[in-house]
């Protein structure tokens, strides 16, 4: 976003469900058999890497713990990885494409509307598949070692500003079109960056008292402030079903 640390960027797209073997009856070639299983193996990495910043934190992530976690050989690891610098880049750039490729989706799937393609980053920023304790603790790793080390910086950097600049032409669109002369679509982009984030802190600081709706309802209440002709009703039609996705209103 815009904010430092977590102006740093953050999350995208689950990870591409694997090929099995065997595809329309055909039996793939040797050669693309390797690259999946290599790919598997480069996932099952990155997963253990997730998982051990969240639980022991960055500077106790090993090589040696990352290959324990994935059941996997050192030596496999070093294949894959030549050091642990460059399996974190790896694993930043994971959970930034999987973050983009996310609210991409949504707003797709919106359709045309500014307002709904609005509505819909909202309710990816409170997907569980993006948000959820884990992920955000190892966003706030990253982003704490962002300003030391340019690599970070630049990955978050780039994917924070291709949302916020999504935000702001959005939210331009609807100035122009309901003549909200008074509001600024930069301030309204920065501003609902700045509740996301907090809101992420939130769960990740307290999250038994977390609720996703809750989150949902904050941000939207700030868009009904902002362009009240296009977010009209409750903050909560549409609330986030068990899994997190949007269901309307009765």
């Amino acid at each position: 976003m815009v904010s430092a640390p977590r102006s740093t960027a953050r999350r995208g797209r689950p990870p591409k469900s694997l090929t099995s073997p065997q595809t329309s009856g055909r039996t793939q070639k040797p050669g693309t058999q390797r690259a999946v299983a290599k790919e598997a193996t480069r996932l099952k990495l990155i997963e253990a890497t997730i998982d051990s910043i969240a639980h022991s934190g960055f500077a106790d992530t090993t090589l040696a713990k990352v290959s324990e976690g994935a059941g996997l050989s050192r030596g496999i690891v070093n294949f894959h990885f030549t050091s642990k610098d460059a399996l974190l880049v790896e694993t930043l750039t994971h959970l930034a494409d999987e973050y983009t490729g996310f609210w991409k989706a949504a707003v797709a799937k919106a359709g045309d509307d500014p307002a709904a393609r609005l509505r819909a980053i909202v309710d990816a920023e409170f997907h569980p598949t993006v948000c959820n304790r884990k992920k955000i603790a190892v966003w706030y790793a990253f982003w704490g070692e962002a300003r030391s080390r340019p690599t970070y910086l630049d990955v978050c950097e780039r994917q924070d500003r291709e949302l916020l600049e999504t935000v702001q032409s959005l939210s331009a669109a609807l100035v122009e079109a309901g003549g909200y002369d008074a509001v600024d679509a930069g301030d309204v982009a920065t501003g609902l960056m700045a509740l996301t984030d907090g809101l992420w802190l939130d769960l990740l600081l307290t999250p038994t008292r977390f609720d996703r709706n809750g989150a949902r309802r904050v941000c939207l209440a700030f868009l009904m402030g902002m362009f009240p002709r296009h977010f009209t009703g409750r903050a909560d039609d549409g609330a986030l079903d068990a899994k997190g996705d949007a269901v309307s209103a009765a």
